[in-house]
């Protein structure tokens, strides 16, 4: 008789989820798309079709933003602990949030002025100024400034030092650069925001949480980190008095 053969382990259906829900598949599972995708309005509540891009732009967004000031505060905390470098690496994932964010406005340009009309009536007072997201990258903004001076000043350097003597202190130079970079991104967005606002509903209307549309344009100038805008000046007065 010929010996019995141990056919080993049944091969892994891949087919088959493994995580708990009860989603037909893993991916479905972990993403909670069933519940991510009845976030919506459905087609028998719009009072617009558009409504489903009005909300899928927003709800995109609000996901960026979560994951920027997520990454803000935590190089915050690993500026203060010493590590320059993991706090660059997450600066930088931030402000290519905001410029996720800035693109998807453009979605909103694809709406009819006058049709759009119908959707504001059912915003309530909702409005823009009350982005969690976006109120949660501001808050963070502070923090980040406070945590970069305090190392720029453990270094011995003024800001103006800092950028004179840049590259023998290449990791604060380019954490001063990526703080640069966060606040650029912001003012973009605030501009990139006020224009598709004044696109949509004009420029000289009140909002939905009565705010004027114009009040948008003059944050766009607003800046987060004034100092490292202001030495620019002072570097360029520093290269005039050296070469006079």
């Amino acid at each position: 008789m010929a010996p019995h053969s141990d056919p080993g382990p049944e091969p892994e259906d891949y087919s088959q989820p493994v995580l708990e829900g009860r989603a037909p598949s893993d991916y479905e599972r972990y993403l909670n798309t069933e519940g991510l995708l009845a976030l919506q309005k459905g087609p028998d509540d719009w009072v617009h079709r558009d409504e489903l891009l009005f909300q899928v732009t927003h709800q995109a967004s609000e996901l960026w933003l979560k994951l920027a000031a997520s990454d803000a505060a935590e190089a915050a905390r690993l500026i203060e602990e010493g590590d320059l470098q993991g706090a660059l690496r997450l600066l930088d994932r931030s402000s290519l949030c905001i410029r996720y964010v800035i693109s998807q406005l453009d979605m909103l340009e694809h709406m009819s002025p006058w049709e759009y009309q119908e959707i504001r009536k059912v915003l309530g007072h909702g409005s823009g100024f009350d982005s969690p997201g976006w109120n949660a990258l501001r808050h963070v903004f502070p923090r980040l400034g406070q945590a970069f001076h305090a190392a720029r000043r453990a270094a011995g350097l003024s800001l103006a030092d800092l950028y004179v003597q840049g590259r023998a202190h290449e990791d604060l130079y380019r954490l001063a650069e990526a703080l640069m970079e966060l606040d650029e991104q912001a003012q973009h967005w605030r501009l990139r925001h006020y224009q598709v606002v004044a696109r949509v509903i004009g420029d000289k209307v009140v909002g939905t949480q009565g705010t004027p549309v114009e009040l948008l344009g003059r944050l766009v100038s607003k800046t987060s980190f004034p100092e490292l805008w202001e030495v620019r000046n002072e570097l360029t007065a520093l290269s005039k008095a050296s070469t006079e």
